[in-house]
């Protein structure tokens, strides 16, 4: 069984439009800020990445599904774990829920790349911290 990263969040005022409702793109923010909060659980940031190994973590797609709105003061949990990898990217699975009640499922492809955006491998310090969040699907 692979391990999740969770990490909590509130919506303000400034998440939503004059409804209430949070603004779609707002969640792609909500997943991102998932994302660089589990870099720092395992002790890693983008910055450290790119002084670290000369690398950047970026986005090459997402695929979204939105289930059903969140609302201004509203309380997100952002479930998000390692899908699949290959030797210079890996799939994120990230699910948004309020109440337990899944609202947002996202699949994010993330790739490695150099300072000229040239994929580059994945340093092993890093994957083999990411490792315990790996489902048990591994490309070569």
């Amino acid at each position: 069984m692979h391990e999740n990263f969770f990490h909590k969040l509130k919506i303000y005022y400034e998440d939503t439009d004059s409804g209430g409702v949070v603004y779609y793109a707002n969640y792609l923010k909500f997943l991102e800020r998932a994302r660089t909060e589990a870099l720092i659980s395992i002790g890693f940031s983008n910055n450290k990445i790119k002084e670290t190994f000369s690398s950047l973590i970026i986005v090459k797609s997402c695929n979204i599904e939105y289930k059903k709105s969140a609302h201004l003061e509203d309380e997100l949990t952002v479930r998000s774990f390692v899908k699949s990898i290959t030797k210079t990217s890996f799939f994120m699975n990230q699910i948004i829920t309020k109440d337990k009640e899944v609202i947002v499922e996202a699949q994010v492809h993330l790739v490695f790349v150099n300072t000229k955006g040239k994929p580059v491998k994945i340093p092993d310090e890093i994957y083999s911290k990411f490792r315990p969040y790996f489902c048990d699907t591994i490309k070569t």
